[in-house]
């Protein structure tokens, strides 16, 4: 590595470090705050859940079917933090004897992880205590986390600047504007957000300068590995989507006729593929960041296997935004 680039690094984990001591925050404290999850407003937003496709529910449904998603999505960002946070204490082992600043703001990044694994956690605790029984988060994280950290380290790291950016996109673009959800899960992650920040840059260090160090047959492999790994999310998606959908339908306040449960859910899929993956993968920065560290043929192959998700739209600039179902007034 030049040396010019590694004293941008340098300064970029220092930064990273800087900005860490100064947004710390406590669970109980700073998010918490001695209040609980209110069940008369939305959790997640509109421009997240899908909702604008599924105008045949009513305004109460509507609300209740954003606390489910709005539940899955806390657990989500849980169970992916258990496969990061194994990744990032074995990426310090790289830095022990040689960089003392990449130590310290990826012990930093680590232990933050932790403290949001138990966030929620404690999310998902009350959640479970203000809605019915019955709901099921299907994916189990530790069982995750063994078969991803099975894959090799670029495509983890791919994976995971995935989801540390598109972290940063839902909250400035969709949760940070909309006024209307609840307080404490809007808080959630606001908090969240103030640290996955920093945790985005580490992650973009993290896999170049692993990128680097590759021969060319290892990457291609890594890549055969990251598209594995989405199909595996999506396997998980896929479960999730029908066992909220079935949640949903059990104890919504009215009976919708069976071609309503199957439109609800396509369309909670779709949500969830959105939220979880193409969301991600259709932000220019990461397309940018992918687009350093690949071939040409290997950034054919990974948009492929993206368009797979999205058949109804497979054109679309790496199947990112929405586009492809519409609302029935404008179908009508």
């Amino acid at each position: 590595m030049p040396v010019t680039q590694k004293i941008m690094n340098q300064d970029r984990y220092a930064r990273c470090i800087e900005a860490s001591k100064r947004v710390r925050w406590d669970i109980e404290d700073d998010v918490i705050r001695g209040r609980s999850l209110d069940k008369r407003k939305k959790f997640l937003p509109d421009g997240l859940s899908g909702m604008a496709y599924l105008d045949f529910l009513s305004s109460d449904d509507q609300r209740f079917l954003s606390q489910i998603q709005g539940r899955s999505y806390a657990n989500m960002f849980g169970l992916v933090e258990r496969f990061i946070n194994t990744k990032v204490l074995e990426l310090q082992q790289n830095h022990r004897a040689t960089n003392e600043v990449a130590l310290e703001a990826l012990i930093r990044f680590s232990a933050e992880e932790i403290k949001h694994q138990a966030l929620f956690q404690r999310i998902e605790k009350m959640a479970s205590e203000a809605m019915p029984d019955g709901y099921l988060f299907v994916a189990d994280p530790d069982e995750v986390a063994a078969a991803v950290l099975e894959k090799s380290t670029w495509s983890v790291l791919g994976l995971t600047c995935v989801i540390e950016l598109f972290t940063q996109s839902h909250y400035r673009h969709s949760i940070e504007p909309e006024e209307s959800i609840c307080p404490l899960f809007k808080d959630v992650f606001l908090f969240h957000w103030k640290e996955e920040s920093q945790h985005a840059i580490l992650d973009e260090l993290e896999w170049r300068q692993h990128n680097s160090r590759l021969a060319f047959p290892s990457r291609d492999a890594a890549v055969t590995d990251l598209i594995d790994l989405v199909v595996a999310v999506d396997g998980i998606l896929q479960q999730q989507a029908a066992s909220d959908t079935r949640y949903f339908v059990e104890n919504c306040a009215n009976a919708y006729y069976e071609e309503n449960q199957t439109e609800l859910g396509e369309v909670m899929l779709e949500a969830y593929r959105y939220q979880y993956i193409l969301s991600g993968t259709g932000l220019p920065h990461f397309q940018s960041v992918l687009s350093d560290l690949v071939t040409r043929q290997q950034l054919d192959r990974i948009v492929a296997a993206l368009q797979t998700l999205n058949p109804v739209n497979p054109t679309h600039d790496w199947i990112g935004p929405r586009k492809s179902r519409k609302t029935r007034q404008e179908a009508a």
